[in-house]
């Protein structure tokens, strides 16, 4: 539509003016834009997990869930009680997206070679702000926090520490040469 079409270049010479590169935006619907970015978990270690069996350390890894994508960390073999993982795992984040749920279920669970893996306990950290804030600025962090660890009762079975960061991705093909006041793509 045409009224699309100029709220685009709207945006997009007003973007031009600022000298900062266009946002990737999506329509959702006719009130409001959609900013598609990369959600990152640094991913740092865990402090006096408990064991979720009596004999034998534990071997975590953490399981983190954000709105139905799974991503799985290493398996500390070494780390028993006090593993370290430092690792960053990823995910494609819209905001505003569909249902309501901005939050990361972090799951902690022990690796058993010959058996279903144990859960140790779980950590929930809402999201919202974090995406809130990286949409108007373009990029927002959670420095590293210990986030308490609880099991299906709600008891204490240690500490989780990690980072969030959200960073809205920038427009691919607004990147390349420029021809008489318009960019040319340098993907052909």
């Amino acid at each position: 539509c045409s009224l699309c079409l100029t709220r685009f270049h709207l945006l997009f010479f007003w973007f031009r003016k600022l000298q900062t590169k266009p946002i990737f935006l999506l329509k959702s619907s006719p009130e409001t834009e959609m900013a598609v970015g990369i959600l990152e978990v640094d991913l740092i270690s865990g402090k006096g997990l408990k064991r979720s069996e009596f004999f034998g350390k534990i071997d975590p890894y953490v399981e983190i869930h954000y709105k139905g994508q799974t991503r799985k960390s290493s398996v500390d073999k070494d780390g028993g009680r006090n593993p370290t993982w430092n690792e960053k795992l990823k995910w494609r984040a819209e905001f505003p997206g569909s249902g309501g749920d901005y939050k990361l279920i972090v799951k902690v669970m022990d690796h058993d070679t010959f058996s279903a893996d144990d859960p140790i306990g779980e950590a929930t950290i809402y999201v919202k702000e974090l995406l809130e804030m990286g949409v108007e600025k373009g990029t927002a962090e959670l420095r590293p926090t210990k986030y308490n660890v609880v099991d299906t009762d709600l008891s204490f079975v240690g500490e989780i520490l990690l980072g969030v960061s959200y960073s809205v991705m920038q427009d691919r093909g607004m990147d390349g040469e420029e021809f008489g006041g318009w960019k040319h793509s340098q993907f052909d």
